[in-house]
């Protein structure tokens, strides 16, 4: 049964109390239901799956209306969560979290060993979610309460777990020798003293003494796996502790009849079964802890760009310091060559930066003074003096820690398939298991066989492998992501964006620069003649369409001449005189109203706006002298882009505030089929709306303030990093370059890294699906097939998790190219 609390509003006395719980128990999924006036809360047990609707629907009906409580009064904390084994110690723990009154959503790791809880301080407190944890049979704590282990002690860990591994290795080889080496047609070299015929008690006591060793090396399996077994429970290694104990426990049974006179049990102990199985998936946890820290590099590589150290100067005097101590307003010295410390901009200097680590580009980016600079990116060849504008915790870098953390800890929707199958996978395999064990027993009558076949099921289950299917891909594929300059916000954008049909492009500064310049200019006059007169007086307007035609003069450095009554006529264009004489810069409807004749460039002017430039009239002393068009340009990569997302089978829509006729000229040079012209800000996000209700999954693509609730509105929303803070928030998915090919790539990084979960699960689905009913002998019940060994399944057990972590790690050579 599941329950939950509601919060209900409108109770004000105990005939209201009365009145919602009548109307609540009314409903068939519910079994039972406490209404407290005090708390103006309803908690409602149901028999099968929650039903939000219903209630909300009974209550309103009695006159009552159930409220959602306040995000502002629920807590988040992150917590390490130690012991865990498989999907199956993940789903034990998220099941009772879930379903305990007081927390409203709790998500688990079993890669990152983290979990994610939102909960009601009211309800619950964080001692009794900590003592929760504790008695399911797992330790955790705070995050940050957890000692972060410098590179010396993480190699010593790294070494303690390499030689622990080598010793339970030699150990097993050495009773397998000893176990095996008579078995075959050449008999391997054995003393008299230890010959199981002749010699069965020195046999068996060998035999205990090289198990010994094993399995106290590999005690944590028997430590954890009944401790979460007596607490119900149980997880992989409860399957392995039951597994080797039981077969450990009939050995002593035979050792006890060898003492007892009967010899014969020397050719029937189970001692080098559980030394090789314990060995074995003490490799393949070793082999697959090695993988899992590739999966994490991508974390590392951001981390270890972080600087140490810095120079502060302090009344000329450079000091070196601790990063941890720069403080906003810091001035400090970057030497060629080394790291940037700090956010903040350039005072002092003139120098190349290397910001390959947070857009992905390769190519040094020039900096001035006034210019933005970040911690980690790598100043190339000259002395800059910086001033740090932030502190530690608000860096791009710690930010962007952040945001790939917690796409790495979330789980993606397909996860939940895994989660259902592993909240019953354990206890499914122990039952499978007995079964097995005693339907061969009374079958066959063989104990021994019975035995086998018990501990084989057991050991070859693999809930490890269902458990690391989605996070170690998801964990890659982030990482790969932040590789290329695109950061993914969730695991639940990242499968979003391999579902969607529509892509929408917002235009200005999206597809466009976002800033106009000069592209045409016809005149009778030589050019720069004419532009230097046209430049004089548009530089005295504010107009962005004026300011484009006086920074083209800049660049072209031409010598500007001096105007005398400047006048801005709004709406029509600017007026000025030069040596007496009228200059006019405007529209259409500026030259009408001065009744002057611009017929001669009528052609021109409607040929320009025809391709979505804004052409600018110019007259001096009653005659047009010539036109000047203005246009924001086209991105170099809109065309590519545009392109490959229609080869990718998806609609390419672009939506704009722009007159219909100048929309589509754009959308016509880019290669965009589809528009929506004249929509302002405030209706974006409508649109967006339209097209889902539509039926279609859409992905919304902006850098502005006036995006960024259409992005929160589509299915994705994609925050170009030189757009706005806001539009970034905003955004599922940040591309730190300006090169909006990169929503091509994103696309195709979304759709390979959902293509390696699937092969992961098919994987780890397949191999239990097949291995656990040939251990159980049905192979030979059906068709007489052999029986599996249990040293063999062991050692299956063990790669499985290996090669589906091998696989997500195929992700890292990925091509987002094509």
């Amino acid at each position: 049964m599941n329950s939950k609390t509601y919060n209900i509003e409108g109770m004000t006395c105990a005939s209201c109390e009365s009145h919602v719980k009548k109307a609540i128990e009314h409903l068939e999924s519910v079994s039972n239901v406490d209404v407290n006036l005090m708390t103006n809360q309803a908690k409602v047990t149901f028999k099968n799956d929650i039903e939000d609707a219903l209630v909300s629907q009974a209550v309103a009906d009695a006159g009552y209306l159930v409220v959602e409580k306040s995000e502002e009064i629920l807590k988040t904390v992150d917590l390490v969560v130690e012991d865990m084994t498989c999907a199956s110690c993940v789903s034990n723990i998220e099941s009772t979290l879930n379903h305990t009154e007081g927390i409203s959503k709790a998500q688990v790791n079993l890669l990152a060993q983290k979990a994610k809880i939102v909960y009601d301080p009211s309800l619950i407190k964080l001692m009794d979610i900590l003592a929760l944890i504790e008695g399911l049979g797992y330790h955790a704590m705070r995050a940050e309460e957890v000692v972060v282990l410098d590179d010396s002690e993480i190699i010593k860990k790294e070494k303690k777990q390499k030689r622990d591994l080598i010793l339970s290795l030699f150990f097993a080889a050495v009773i397998l020798y000893l176990t095996m080496g008579q078995m075959f047609a050449y008999k391997l070299y054995l003393p008299e003293f230890l010959n199981p015929n002749t010699n069965a008690l020195n046999y068996a006591i060998a035999q205990i003494l090289l198990t010994a060793p094993v399995v106290w090396l590999n005690k944590t399996f028997f430590t954890r796996g009944f401790k979460t077994l007596f607490k119900l429970n149980p997880n992989m290694d409860s399957l392995v502790a039951i597994g080797t104990g039981s077969a450990i426990a009939y050995s002593f049974y035979g050792f006890y009849q060898i003492v007892i006179g009967n010899h014969m049990f020397a050719h029937h102990l189970y001692f080098e079964s559980a030394s090789v199985i314990l060995a074995l998936i003490s490799l393949g946890k070793y082999m697959e802890s090695i993988s899992k820290s590739k999966t994490s590099s991508a974390i590392k590589a951001l981390l270890n760009l972080r600087p140490k150290t810095a120079i502060l100067l302090r009344d000329g005097e450079e000091l070196e310091i601790d990063v941890d101590e720069i403080r906003i307003g810091d001035l400090l010295v970057v030497k060629p060559g080394t790291s940037i410390p700090m956010d903040g901009f350039i005072t002092e200097g003139i120098s190349s930066v290397d910001e390959s680590m947070l857009t992905g580009e390769s190519l040094p980016v020039d900096k001035h003074v006034e210019d933005a600079v970040v911690m980690g990116t790598m100043n190339i060849n000259g002395r800059l003096i910086i001033q740090a504008s932030v502190d530690n915790k608000d860096t791009k870098l710690a930010k962007i820690v952040e945001l790939v953390e917690n796409a790495q800890n979330e789980k993606a929707p397909i996860s939940k398939v895994v989660d259902k199958v592993a909240g019953v996978f354990v206890p499914v395999v122990i039952v499978i298991a007995i079964i097995a064990g005693l339907f061969w027993y009374f079958y066959s009558g063989d104990l021994e066989l019975a035995l086998t076949v018990f501990v084989t099921v057991l050991v070859i289950a693999c809930p490890c492998a269902l458990g690391l299917a989605t996070p170690t891909a998801i964990m890659v594929g982030t990482g790969l992501g932040a590789q290329h300059g695109i950061f993914i916000k969730s695991a639940e954008s990242l499968e979003a964006a391999s579902h969607i049909d529509v892509v929408v492009f917002d235009k200005t500064g999206t597809l466009t620069h976002g800033k106009p310049v000069v592209t045409d200019i016809v005149t009778d006059m030589e050019e720069n003649e004419f532009l230097a007169m046209v430049s004089s007086l548009e530089k005295m307007s504010e107009h962005p369409l004026a300011q484009a035609i006086y920074n083209e003069s800049v660049i072209r450095e031409l010598e500007l001449i001096n105007l005398d009554r400047f006048e801005n006529l709004v709406g029509r264009g600017v007026l000025g005189y030069h040596d007496n004489k009228q200059l006019l810069v405007g529209n259409e409807a500026l030259m009408r109203e001065y009744n002057l004749d611009f017929s001669k460039f009528e052609s021109q002017i409607g040929s320009l706006a025809k391709e979505g430039k804004t052409a600018m009239i110019a007259s001096l002393d009653g005659l047009v002298i010539g036109i000047i068009a203005v246009s924001d340009t086209i991105k170099e990569e809109a065309v590519q882009t545009v392109k490959e997302l229609r080869e990718m089978g998806l609609d390419v829509i672009m939506m704009t505030g722009d007159h219909k006729d100048t929309a589509q000229a754009i959308a016509n040079q880019i290669g965009v089929e589809h528009v929506l012209a004249e929509i302002y800000p405030d209706q974006k996000a409508a649109e967006v709306e339209k097209l889902q209700k539509a039926g279609k999954k859409v992905m919304m693509v902006g850098d502005g303030i006036n995006d960024a609730i259409a992005l929160v509105q589509s299915d994705v929303g994609i925050a170009v990093g030189s757009g706005t803070d806001v539009a970034i928030e905003s955004a599922s998915l940040v591309l730190m370059k300006e090169n909006i090919l990169d929503v091509v790539k994103a696309i195709r990084l979304s759709r390979k890294t959902m293509t390696n979960i699937k092969q992961n699960l098919f994987w780890a689905f397949a191999y239990n699906v097949v291995g656990i009913p040939f251990a159980a002998g049905v192979f030979n019940l059906l068709f007489n097939g052999p029986f599996l060994d249990p040293m063999i399944a062991g050692g299956a057990m063990a790669f499985s998790s290996v090669s589906v972590v091998a696989n997500a790690l195929r992700l890292k050579k990925a091509n987002l190219n094509a």
